[in-house]
């Protein structure tokens, strides 16, 4: 047996200065089970203050050497974080742990201090803190960040702090946002407003409570706070970021069960038969993996985690190494050491779905985790499962939906129960299959199937109700189907008679578009090709019009049927057709469009797809080749839109003089010059590697400040912009000028 790998941890602090970085790695190395090495500016050249440059060095170094790393930088805005966040092997995790304290205190904390490594203290640091809080970004996952945790208060700190320290080298963290704001809270202000004696809006933290951030001139000095239990907020089934108050109800009109498009629906399940029923662990271990492998495969955006409640527990140990023999991604399936009913309140793991080893009376008793689950679960849990079925026979399962009422549902936000019951090697227990093998990974199969089949019910249904809540309220959540069920137009699920409906619509602010201005993205052909496709403005029928306006169709029709629109369109092959895009914004502006039904967007894109890609981008480059044949002075960068305005897989081949009229706002240039952009050659390779390409579809991405794309220099407005890059003559970031994302002249 493979002894398993010890895992590497890269931890992105974020904070202002006095926010107690430092520390917080003082903190951690001093009693810490794995080695760290912590990275720090303020001392990395020889005990002086030293360069980012340095910084990555050491940090890469440290990593190579099998090392935990510390990130000790401010990392306050996305720019400065994005270097360390793409360091190292893929095997490293990427945390964040946010400091996100009042700015009082860091300010109070900074101008008090003395013999600061960095040497910032005194008045100086007031103003130092004050700028940085105004450029502040807060990180999100789709950085590239596989956990952040937010930290609003020292409490919030502390809690970090045990949980860095008490990783062994063979632990992993769950992945999601833990401790996040809730969207609508403000963010807090800098010293500016304390000099001018502002009274500042009460800000909510993450505990609940509340607090006043205003200070005289003179009055630095720092406040202790008395903090409360968090107040109740409404639970999003898989959201790790949203904390919920044990023992109390949700708010009226609230529903624990309730999907959001950006949570992760999470299954949590035990080891079945290995405990009591004394199964064989290796070939239960081989089950278990290959049942995970098998559901995996044909879901989307979904968690499972094998849980026990020992570090020592050798069917954790055997599936962990045979799932990474297996390379099943660790951000899908994971184990877990903890108590199946208090994962979120111990553990800070959010799942909304628990499985239960189960008898077969369906009753409470015995001991294990059927015991346990039941206990926690209250009364409450006995009389739901009465309601769906008096019994089980081994290799079924049944779904119990959990009343609001019940403790785990409350203080957990586990919504649902499944009872699974499993084969018995136990002469001591009812129907003993005495050491039948054969028989018994076959029904052991049965079981997991039955328990995924649940899990996959759960999820179609909470995606019905939320789809009509949407429906009512006017927006759009089918991309809720894709992200749980795949990529296949209709997902069988393993022994499954339930099929999943696809549904092709994409959710993004951007998309949002599809109900106004066809140029508000600007980057696809929009109104005046929407009258010549379909002068009626009739509806297609394909499936998607309820997500797809009118006008977001015109692409999806002119590569089904391109012969009608010949005056339009550069070329037409049997894959992929080119035309120019109708509101370029550059010089030179081709879309290469996909033939192939179905692929409304790089979401869809999955493996079996990478030679479509490879076709559309050699046609891109015998483009823009050709272009460079004309004009040597001429770039060009192809890539795709992370959630595009419109319907219908397509590349972009643009030049990089973005000279335009076309060109009018922020986000007509963020959608090509932030990481909303996905170069072609980048998209290939993760397809090819991961089975499918990684979204940048931040809509922040789309609001960022304007920057040269170049020399990465600030710019008010959209004129100032397109005034600078004329003339601007600096080399590109050293990350475009890899891996061939420009295509220059020879």
């Amino acid at each position: 047996m493979e002894v398993d790998r010890e895992n590497i941890s890269k931890v992105i602090l974020m904070g202002a200065p006095g926010s107690g970085k430092s520390t917080f790695c003082d903190d951690v190395m001093r009693t810490a089970r794995r080695p760290w090495v912590r990275i720090c500016q303020d001392t990395i050249g020889n005990g002086k203050s030293g360069t980012k440059s340095q910084c990555l060095k050491s940090a890469a170094e440290a990593l190579k050497d099998g090392k935990s790393v510390f990130i000790d930088r401010c990392n306050l805005d996305r720019e400065q974080r994005a270097e360390f966040v793409k360091l190292g092997v893929h095997q490293v995790d990427v945390h964040a742990v946010v400091l996100d304290l009042p700015a009082r205190l860091c300010i109070s904390r900074s101008v008090k201090r003395t013999g600061h490594e960095g040497n910032l203290q005194g008045g100086k640091a007031a103003a130092v803190v004050n700028r940085m809080l105004q450029k502040k970004e807060l990180p999100k996952l789709t950085e590239g960040f596989s956990r952040i945790t937010f930290c609003q208060n020292e409490i919030d700190v502390q809690g970090a702090v045990s949980t860095y320290s008490a990783l062994d080298p063979l632990d992993t963290l769950p992945s999601g946002c833990f401790g996040q704001k809730k969207q609508d809270a403000k963010i807090q202000l800098g010293i500016m407003k304390f000099l001018k004696k502002v009274e500042v809006p009460d800000t909510v933290g993450s505990n609940g409570n509340s607090f006043q951030d205003s200070v005289s001139k003179h009055e630095t000095k720092e406040k202790n706070f008395s903090f409360k239990g968090p107040e109740n907020v409404t639970l999003l089934v898989g959201n790790a970021g949203n904390k919920v108050t044990e023992g109390r109800d949700f708010p009226k009109g609230s529903s624990a069960g309730a999907l959001s498009l950006c949570d992760v629906p999470t299954l949590a399940f035990p080891s079945i038969s290995t405990a009591d029923f004394q199964f064989n662990h290796e070939k239960a271990s081989n089950v278990i993996v290959e049942k995970v492998e098998e559901f995996l495969s044909n879901a989307g955006n979904i968690r499972l985690v094998l849980v026990d409640l020992t570090h020592g527990s050798k069917i954790l140990s055997l599936v962990r190494a045979k799932a990474a023999q297996k390379n099943i991604d660790s951000n899908k399936f994971f184990t877990f050491v903890g108590d199946i009913t208090q994962l979120y309140t111990k553990g800070g793991l959010r799942c909304n779905v628990i499985a239960n080893a189960a008898n077969w009376r369906l009753k409470p008793g015995g001991g294990g985790v059927n015991a346990a689950i039941f206990s926690a679960a209250g009364p409450s849990l006995e009389i739901a499962t009465k309601e769906q079925a008096g019994s089980l026979s081994p290799g079924n399962a049944v779904v119990v939906p959990l009343p609001s009422t019940s403790p785990l549902y409350k203080s957990e936000g586990v919504t649902h129960v499944i009872h699974v019951l499993g084969p018995n090697m136990n002469p001591q227990r009812p129907n003993c299959l005495e050491n039948d093998y054969s028989k018994g990974c076959k029904v052991l199969r049965e079981a997991y199937s039955s328990l995924f089949e649940g899990f996959a019910s759960i999820m179609k249904t909470q995606t019905t109700v939320l789809e009509a809540n949407c429906q009512k309220s006017g927006s759009r959540s089918s991309e809720l189907h894709k992200d749980l069920f795949g990529k296949s137009p209709t997902n069988h699920f393993p022994n499954s008679d339930q099929k999943i409906k696809r549904d092709s619509s994409y959710e993004t602010k951007g998309n949002k578009k599809c109900k106004g201005l066809p140029d508000e993205l600007g980057s696809d052909i929009a109104d005046a090709m929407v009258k010549k496709t379909h002068p009626k403005n009739e509806k297609i029928d394909c499936g998607t019009s309820k997500a797809w306006g009118s006008w977001a169709q015109a692409l999806y029709h002119i590569a089904m049927h391109p012969e009608e629109h010949k005056n339009d369109v550069i070329e037409i092959a049997d894959d992929v057709v080119v035309l120019n895009d109708l509101y370029p914004k550059a010089q030179n502006h081709l879309l290469v469009l996909a033939r192939m039904e179905g692929i409304d967007h790089l979401a869809d894109v999955r493996r079996e797809h990478l030679e479509l890609l490879r076709t559309m981008h050699a046609v891109g480059l015998k483009k823009a080749e050709k272009f460079l044949s004309d004009d040597k002075s001429l770039i060009f960068r192809l890539g795709y839109h992370s959630a595009p305005s419109m319907r219908q897989l397509h590349l972009h081949v643009i030049s990089q003089d973005f000279n335009s009229k076309h060109l009018k706002n922020k986000k007509h240039w963020n959608s090509f010059n932030t990481d909303f952009f996905r170069d072609s050659v980048d998209v290939m390779e993760e397809v090819d590697k991961y089975g499918k390409a990684i979204l940048n579809n931040d809509d922040s991405l789309l609001s960022m400040e304007l920057r040269c794309h170049r020399c990465r220099s600030a710019h008010p407005n959209i004129p100032r912009l397109k005034s600078h890059i004329s003339n601007c003559r600096a080399p590109f970031p050293a990350t475009l000028l890899q891996n061939c994302r420009l295509l220059l002249a020879a």
